[in-house]
């Protein structure tokens, strides 16, 4: 065989191998269950992308034995990795789609409201993003009139290429592209509680999304329940240029004295908190973590904490309602 057909046949056989390694979540009825939660029991996981599709190799994590998979609207599923097939089935909860809330919305006059998000562009007051990690800001319904989110105010900070000419506004950016989803829940017992939609939704930020990125929502047709609303953001990985989700490990391998180290990895942008409000507004959970129980984020559920210790208990999002008038 000549060198030529060498290089061809081992080019097809790599293929192959790289397309054997990517498995696809796929609901009963055949459709893509975008974004599932892939974890692997010890603290650690990943994400499938918009098409159901999540990379895993036991050359990669060698040491993960078995996954466990988990979507809004269909039945966890514990798989072993040694069987694992390239196509997986998720069943739904058709119990648990009922249950979402379905508000029509009103007719007649409106005013648009808006809640203004707190900023500021300090490095070193920010969040800096992991996988592992959702926020949750809660907004209290102040009273009884329908109001229909039609915007969320997210404060970004990006950060300049050079590190020295960081306070210099006409710098170059060092490059990202992150894909987030935004997710809504009502109020249960002054803690996140059921969600509000089961619609996909997602944006990406770039070094060139502004300071304060305005994310139309209006599309979906969320309401704010009477006990009020959390909305929040969590990271689901870096994109390539046409918008799909790459392969994201969770954590970085660093070799240290005591052996191995797994860091989680950090994502851009990073998102400003702000002691410039008064109540504490913001919940965090760590989606691989503790079951991925929701906590208040101050000083009694959280130590170690750079921005708590600096006073920064609240990531200042905010929001845009059409509040109607009664008729």
């Amino acid at each position: 065989m000549s060198k030529k057909h060498l290089l061809l046949a081992f080019t097809c056989f790599i293929s192959l191998l790289s397309q054997s390694q990517n498995k696809t979540l796929l609901s009963t009825t055949n459709e893509p269950v975008s974004f599932a939660t892939i974890s692997f029991g010890n603290g650690n996981g990943l994400f499938a992308d918009d098409e159901g599709k999540f990379h895993f190799t036991k050359k990669t994590y060698s040491d993960i034995d078995s996954l466990f998979i988990s979507a809004l609207g269909y039945k966890d599923l514990k798989l072993a990795t040694a069987t694992l097939k390239d196509t997986l089935f998720l069943e739904s909860k058709a119990d648990l789609l009922d249950e979402v809330i379905v508000i029509a919305r009103p007719t007649g006059k409106f005013k648009e409201v808006t809640l203004k998000p707190t900023d500021h562009n300090d490095y070193y007051k920010c969040w800096l993003p992991t996988i592992e990690s959702e926020i949750a800001v809660f907004f209290p319904n102040e009273d009884n009139k329908p109001k229909h989110l039609t915007k969320i105010l997210l404060p970004i900070k990006t950060e300049a290429k050079d590190w020295k000419k960081r306070s210099k506004s006409k710098q170059a950016k060092r490059p990202f592209s992150t894909l987030f989803r935004v997710q809504f829940y009502e109020n249960k017992n002054g803690f996140p509680g059921a969600v509000l939609t089961y619609e996909k939704v997602v944006f990406i930020a770039t070094e060139n999304t502004k300071p304060v990125f305005e994310f139309d929502v209006s599309g979906f047709d969320i309401f704010v329940p009477k006990d009020g609303i959390y909305v929040s953001i969590q990271v689901l990985g870096f994109t390539d240029k046409n918008g799909k989700l790459l392969p994201n490990k969770k954590y970085k391998e660093v070799k240290t004295r005591r052996g191995i180290v797994k860091v989680s990895t950090t994502f851009r942008p990073l998102l400003p908190f702000t002691d410039q409000i008064e109540t504490k507004t913001t919940y965090v959970k760590r989606i691989f973590h503790n079951n991925g129980q929701w906590v208040l984020f101050d000083k009694q559920n959280i130590t170690n904490s750079n921005l708590l210790n600096a006073g920064l208990n609240n990531y200042g999002m905010g929001l845009k309602m059409a509040i109607y008038k009664e008729q």
